[in-house]
This record gives structure tokens, C-alpha cells and sequence, in this order.
């Protein structure tokens, strides 16, 4: 079991895997990666199962010294970095070494990246996950993202690793990032109209975004102001509040809300939402149920053939 110690933490790393199911009932969210193509890409080259924690990087990446071997992969957004003095990109699979220390340098497309190490990073389970929710302070390091001198642990011997698929970076694209939605389930020509204003606007990801949901600015998109009962609601919904304003609920969201339902983006399409950050642009495109299986069918093919399956 490797030691890995936190020289700096940078922005937001937090500890994730894939989420916290099963008490949604009891207002507890879901968490989790907000990227999950990425969190199991980078899991499955070193050999670790889909759910085995990863560091979720936000923007800027730590630096790390491994006390001991591990097998290290990362991938989501291109980063450019150093370990032991050798330069590296990802997507990237490295082989860690007693003393090894890992940098992050210039980020080039994307927000979040995954660290994988095999075995998978150890942290308490708390109903039954290790995901970090900062908001409720559950998972994680109480519940918290990585502090300057933090301490983890490495669950396991380095694994063999695999190599990195040549479309491993496909979640990559340039503006606006293009999103298919479906029809929410709100009722009513209003929610067919806010739905139609969704598709003919472009929108900036908003500094007030985080992991609970983008606000989008931009266009008003119309909606009536008629009281609503709080009803489920799942990432990739987009709720218009009575000012106009779309909310793309992430893997922070809550587990209810009363706010106009009137789009939800498409499974596949939800890792590319996940590397958005403040500043970017995104735009909706209309997607009907049987092109949006179609669409995850094809984002899963090149998680399935490393799974061997």
C-alpha cells in the first residue's frame, strides 16, 4: 500500500468515484465524477475496477510525491506535466516509483482531469461511496477537497497497465460545445416554447457554476411563473427558474427541484457537459430517444473493448 503525500492540492481536486446511490429518497445526492468517461477511462488503464476512487482535478493540477510504486493514469481534459523530470500529456499512463514525484503544468482544452492509481485511492465510506460532496461535507476527506500536506493512500500494488485508446480525447471540442437535449418532462406549450428558445440560443457558462449546476447566461428563455410542486430530477436536466435564467444540473444536484423542467441532455453527451467551466459557450440541439441510444452505444464501445467485453 503507497503513501502518496500532497505537496499542493491545487484548485479543487477532490476524491470521486462513481457516486453515491440508493438514499436520493432521503435527500442525499448522487456525486460522483463530473466527467464518468473519463473517471472510467483512466480507472480501466490501470487495471481497476469502474468504481475505484480517482482525484477529480479542476483547472489546475496538484503536485504529488508517491512513497512508494503505483501505476498512475490520467485523462479528461489535456494537461502537460513532469514526473521524475520526464514530460508527459494526457491521456497518459505513467509508472510511479518510491520518491516519484507528480506535476501538473499548462492545462490545454477541458477543465477536469482524473488521476487513476492502481488499486484506487482510499478514503472512509460513507453510505457506501467515497465520492466528495463539498456542499453536504459527506465522502472524500470529511467531505472536503484535498488540502497542501494531506496524506493518502494508494489501495493496492501497481496494476499492469493498458495502452491509451487513440480516441481517448473525443470529449474534446471546440465552441460552443454542441449538447443534445430531450423534451423535460414539464407539461405545456410554455415549457415547448422555452424548449424551442433552448435550441436557437448560444450560452456562457457562468462563474456562479459549480459542481451542482451551470448557470447559463445569455438568452431569456421564457417560462411560465406558475407555482409548481417539487418533483426528481437527474443530472443533465435543464430547469428555467420563473427569471429566465437555464440551470444545467450536474452530479452535484439536488435531488428535487421546483423549478420548470423543460430539457435533459443526453447520457452521452453528459462527460462533454462535464469539461465545461466559466466562460465557455454551449449550445442544445434537439435529439430524439432512439439517436440518443444510438449515441451512448457509441460513447460506451471504447470503455467496453478495454473492459473486454
Amino acid at each position: 500500500m503507497t503513501r502518496v503525500v500532497v505537496y499542493r492540492a491545487g484548485l479543487l481536486t477532490t476524491i470521486q468515484d462513481e457516486g453515491r446511490w440508493g438514499h436520493q429518497a432521503a435527500g442525499v445526492p448522487v456525486s460522483g465524477p463530473m466527467d464518468g468517461w473519463s473517471h472510467r477511462l483512466a480507472n480501466l488503464l490501470v487495471g481497476n475496477g469502474r468504481d475505484a476512487p480517482t482525484l477529480e482535478v479542476t483547472a489546475t493540477g496538484p503536485d504529488l510525491r508517491f512513497e512508494g510504486p503505483a501505476m498512475i493514469a490520467i485523462a479528461g481534459a489535456r494537461f502537460a506535466g513532469e514526473i521524475d523530470d520526464r514530460r508527459w500529456t494526457s491521456p497518459v499512463v505513467l509508472e510511479a516509483r518510491a520518491g516519484s514525484r507528480l506535476t501538473f503544468g499548462a492545462r490545454q482544452h477541458g477543465l477536469r482531469a482524473y488521476i487513476a492509481a492502481g488499486g484506487g485511492f482510499d478514503a472512509p465510506l460513507v453510505l457506501g461511496s467515497r465520492a466528495t460532496d463539498v456542499r453536504s461535507r459527506l465522502g472524500g476527506l470529511a467531505g472536503r477537497p484535498l488540502r497542501d500536506g494531506d496524506s493518502l493512500r494508494v489501495l493496492g500494488t501497481a496494476h499492469a497497465s493498458r495502452s491509451v485508446p487513440p480516441d481517448a480525447g473525443w470529449m474534446l471540442s471546440a465552441e460552443p460545445c454542441r449538447l443534445r437535449i430531450m423534451r423535460g418532462p414539464e407539461p405545456g406549450r410554455a415549457a415547448e416554447e422555452a424548449y424551442e428558445a433552448l435550441l436557437s440560443s448560444v450560452f456562457t457558462v457562468s462563474p456562479r457554476s459549480d459542481r451542482m449546476g451551470y448557470h447559463l447566461a445569455g438568452a431569456s428563455v421564457p417560462i411560465d411563473a406558475a407555482p409548481r410542486i417539487s418533483a426528481p430530477v437527474a443530472t443533465g436536466v435543464v430547469q428555467v427558474p420563473p427569471a429566465g435564467a437555464p440551470v444545467l444540473l450536474m452530479s452535484d444536484r439536488q435531488t428535487t427541484g421546483g423549478y420548470a423542467a423543460v430539457a435533459a441532455v443526453i447520457t452521452a453527451d453528459l462527460p462533454r457537459a462535464g469539461q465545461l467551466g466559466p466562460g465557455d459557450h454551449l449550445a442544445f440541439d434537439a435529439c430524439e430517444a432512439d439517436a440518443a441510444l444510438l449515441a451512448l452505444i457509441a460513447s460506451e464501445r471504447t470503455l467496453l473493448a478495454l473492459e473486454g467485453r
